[in-house]
């Protein structure tokens, strides 16, 4: 089935820009968790390729410990196939939860997105970083940076792809990787892709990454904790080598963010990208799921989630979820947060007052 929304670059940076939207619908971008491989560290000590090993002392938890130095050769075409999904889902029955729930969405098929993505979906990318368990993928969104017009540095994520929660702390060498294996290569291609062929748009490192209080507080990778609160916003950095002096200008567009955006009512379709990683999926390939939102109460004194039918699994977490607005434009509304096993449908957080601080509080940091 083709999709009913469609994100297009019509051009480089100085050209045209890209829109998320025809005037016939919507696009979606969207996923799940984040997935992990084996590559495991330590407790304490150096590793191999010069990373710092996890000690409980180490790991830094408060919002305004974030550090992710740049260790150059380290997110090699290999590690990037490595990555795979820790997981955060819902767990139990969750038909008595307070607050407004629908019923539950019918499941919709994630429907693969043409090659190459920098046409189809330029903003889409995905998002690397390691955790105690190892290498873990996620999905982001090259967003609208206000404070630089046209030149935005700022990506859209999950507070559970860049922090562990209540449970532990930053994440770290956490990398955006715009349009990540441009031509849709599978995965048994993907295998002996170049460098180039995995990361057209080279590899942005995360200068400063904020969430929630409420998800560092609150999160948990099983259950509801924090998902109503489950978003972050990262500041990347020129990739080595990059002839682009702004993440918007090497990949052409970026999207806003549509803050305290349209009720459930409002809106007749979302739609979500990413890149999902847990079986069926393997993480090399962009999808979509498109649908009907409704809505999904954790807790009475939260807000309200969006909810949406889709197969999209682990991997999709923190990828963009998308409508077009009354002005004709397509702008993120959510992103993944949690969804159930099996994968019949994926929650987003409201992007109420609490995410918009959040966001102005990297785009001022980077104001010049």
């Amino acid at each position: 089935m083709k999709p009913f929304f469609t994100l297009r670059s019509f051009g480089r940076a100085g050209g045209k820009r890209s829109r998320l939207g025809t005037a016939g619908g919507l696009l979606a971008l969207a996923v799940l968790l984040p997935a992990c491989g084996a590559d495991a560290t330590g407790t304490s000590g150096a590793g191999k390729d010069g990373r710092a090993k996890w000690g409980g002392d180490e790991w830094a938890r408060a919002a305004a410990d974030f550090s992710n130095p740049v260790i150059e050769g380290l997110w090699k075409p290999e590690r990037m196939r490595e990555a795979g999904d820790p997981g955060k889902e819902v767990t139990g029955d969750i038909a008595g939860v307070q607050g407004v729930t629908d019923p539950e969405p019918a499941p919709v098929e994630a429907e693969p997105l043409p090659a190459p993505y920098h046409r189809n979906a330029a903003p889409v990318g995905k998002v690397f970083f390691d955790s105690p368990e190892g290498p873990q993928t996620c999905s982001g969104t090259v967003v609208r940076d206000p404070a630089r017009p046209g030149r935005s540095n700022l990506v859209w994520t999950a507070g559970h792809c860049v922090h562990a929660g209540r449970e532990g702390g930053w994440f770290r060498n956490i990398v955006f990787v715009p349009s990540f294996n441009d031509q849709a290569l599978p995965a048994d291609r993907l295998a002996t892709a170049s460098g180039r062929q995995m990361a057209p748009f080279g590899t942005w490192w995360a200068d400063w990454a904020a969430t929630s209080d409420q998800w560092i507080a609150q999160g948990t990778a099983q259950g509801g904790n924090g998902a109503a609160f489950d978003f972050a916003v990262l500041h990347v950095a020129p990739a080595p080598g990059s002839a682009a002096a702004s993440l918007e200008e090497a990949v052409g567009a970026a999207l806003p963010v549509a803050f305290n955006g349209p009720a459930v009512q409002d809106v007749s379709l979302f739609g979500a990208w990413g890149y999902p990683a847990a079986p069926p999926f393997d993480g090399s390939t962009m999808h979509s799921c498109t649908g009907e939102p409704g809505r999904l109460s954790l807790k009475e004194n939260e807000p309200t989630m969006y909810r949406v039918g889709c197969t999209m699994t682990g991997g999709s977490s923190g990828g963009g979820w998308f409508t077009i607005g009354s002005d004709g434009r397509t702008a993120l509304v959510s992103n993944t947060s949690i969804g159930p096993d099996p994968a019949v449908w994926l929650a987003g957080p409201y992007l109420g007052d609490t995410a918009k601080a959040v966001f102005e509080r990297v785009s001022k940091r980077f104001t010049p």
